[in-house]
């Protein structure tokens, strides 16, 4: 079945993804799949993502979990690597990764937007005020204030080349999921979920497909075999008599000058004894 032939609900399908997620393999198959139905992208903040979908703004969204699951669904696709933003001069730039405890003599920034969900104490040393937003965090990473601590995909969203980033170990990490209103999960949702959980084109998961015509029994071509093969028997056996009783030429001419019609004609030609 073709993109075109799915029930459309809506002229276009509208879709929201967090700062870090990068639609645009999904994308790029929809368009693919679904050529005459446009696919329209809104960033948003993550902070705003699960609002987005409820005020029906979009269709689905590329959210960090937790999300409110009364009225909406989700999927979780990946989880996140967490890593610490710092100067490159920074002595963390000189080692493959840290633990929290490495960081226990740094600031360590955390905005107001921060994705992380941190259950615990922070890691480091709290600055006296929050930034804003991840954004201003990375400018104060750069001038030497404090270090930053977020998904990996955050940290190459604002890069910079005086910065770089290490893994850290005991912390939490960032799970990145696709949601929708529960109430809203139209044929459109369920074609991108599809294309998100890699279906293939051809999958009737979701869709309305005729149903398949039957497949004639194994049993009865089985049966019809024997018979064809028995057929073939029977005309080679009339066959191997017909020629059997074409060779018997009481004449002899049949056999053209074979040894046996030789060998009579010699006998018939050798003189009789004497008495």
């Amino acid at each position: 079945m073709t993109g075109s032939e799915v029930p459309l609900t809506s002229p276009t399908f509208r879709l929201a993804y967090v700062p870090g997620v990068i639609p645009a393999k999904w994308v790029r198959i929809w368009h693919e799949r679904l050529p005459d139905i446009p696919l329209t992208l809104t960033g948003v903040a993550a902070a705003d993502a699960a609002g987005t979908l409820r005020a029906g703004d979009a269709d689905a969204a590329f959210v960090r979990l937790p999300v409110d699951r009364t009225d909406l669904s989700a999927i979780p696709l990946y989880t996140e690597t967490t890593v610490v933003l710092v100067p490159k001069d920074h002595l963390v730039a000189a080692v493959e990764e840290v633990s929290a405890a490495d960081l226990a003599d740094d600031i360590v920034l955390h905005p107001l937007d921060d994705t992380l969900g941190w259950d615990g104490p922070l890691p480091g040393r709290p600055a006296k005020e929050r930034p804003a937003t991840t954004a201003d965090a990375v400018e104060l990473v750069a001038a030497g204030v404090g270090l930053l601590v977020v998904p990996q995909s955050l940290a190459r969203l604002h890069h910079r080349k005086d910065l770089t980033y290490r893994p850290v170990s005991d912390v939490p990490e960032s799970r990145v999921a696709l949601s929708w209103p529960e109430e809203a999960t139209t044929d459109l949702v369920e074609e991108f979920i599809g294309i998100v959980r890699g279906r293939t084109v051809n999958s009737s998961r979701g869709r309305r497909t005729a149903p398949a015509q039957e497949k004639p029994a194994p049993k009865a071509r089985s049966r019809a075999t024997p018979q064809r093969a028995a057929g073939k028997s029977t005309a080679n056996k009339a066959g191997g008599k017909a020629g059997g009783k074409a060779g018997k030429n009481p004449r002899g001419n049949a056999r053209g000058g074979g040894s046996g019609g030789g060998a009579k004609s010699g006998r018939r030609g050798k003189p009789g004894r004497r008495s």
